[in-house]
């Protein structure tokens, strides 16, 4: 599976700003909501919210990985999101989140979903990676940077 196959350029968000956790999950879910038909913004925040409860997905080295299942979606979307002053999101770490990579995949998804998931905590592992993304100066050299890691896996 390919990061680029299922990330919704339109919905990248490259200046987040200062912000708590749930209005980073809350823009994000707008963002996509605009451009995917079959999301609506306050059910996906809803879902987003839900699964933080449980834990945080805030994995550490300045990354989180927002997800949940939507019910009525027919394929996997995801977006990502950036915050240079960096967010207080419970991260594992305890330390301030700079990249946000929300994925949302419909309700009953299994193996896709896993999969998904595991080739963007791969990407998030290389410090490379995360710093050209921390670097990029707009929506194309961010979607570019995804796309060379996304050939390399």
């Amino acid at each position: 599976m390919k990061i680029m196959d299922i990330l919704i350029r339109d919905a990248v968000i490259l200046d987040l700003g200062i912000r708590g956790k749930r209005d980073v999950l809350a823009e994000m879910a707008a963002a996509l909501a605009k451009v995917e038909p079959q999301i609506e913004a306050d059910r996906l925040l809803e879902v987003l919210e839900e699964r933080e409860a449980l834990q945080s997905t805030g994995i550490g080295e300045g990354v989180a990985i927002p997800h949940g299942k939507l019910a009525g979606l027919d394929r996997l979307v995801a977006s990502f999101a950036r915050s240079r002053e960096g967010i207080d999101f419970d991260s594992i770490d305890g330390q301030p989140t700079h990249h946000f990579f929300l994925l949302v995949v419909p309700e009953h998804s299994g193996g896709q979903y896993l999969k998904a998931l595991a080739r963007i905590s791969r990407f998030f592992r290389d410090s490379d990676f995360r710093q050209k993304l921390a670097d990029a100066e707009s929506l194309e050299d961010a979607v570019r940077t995804i796309e060379e890691e996304d050939a390399k896996l």
